[in-house]
């Protein structure tokens, strides 16, 4: 005769195996999103890096040749 309340307990280990096994699946998927962003981002920072250099380089040979103007 088997114990009920360890047909219980296996059931509900059960669920939270599965649920565990789940939870694996989306943060895998969640992990794999993330990269992909950060790797967008990258692209991002380095114009906006090469951006920056390209305006500094620009008011230093502005400001060295005495072309500099002020704003309108």
């Amino acid at each position: 005769m088997n114990n009920p309340m360890e047909e219980q307990q296996s059931a509900l280990l059960g669920r939270i195996i599965s649920n565990v096994e789940k939870l694996n699946e989306s943060i895998t998927r969640l992990n794999h999103s993330l990269q992909l962003i950060n790797m967008s981002n990258m692209n991002v920072e380095l114009a906006s890096q090469m951006w920056a250099n390209y305006a500094r380089n620009v008011k230093f040979h502005l400001e060295e040749t005495h072309t500099l103007k002020d704003p309108i």
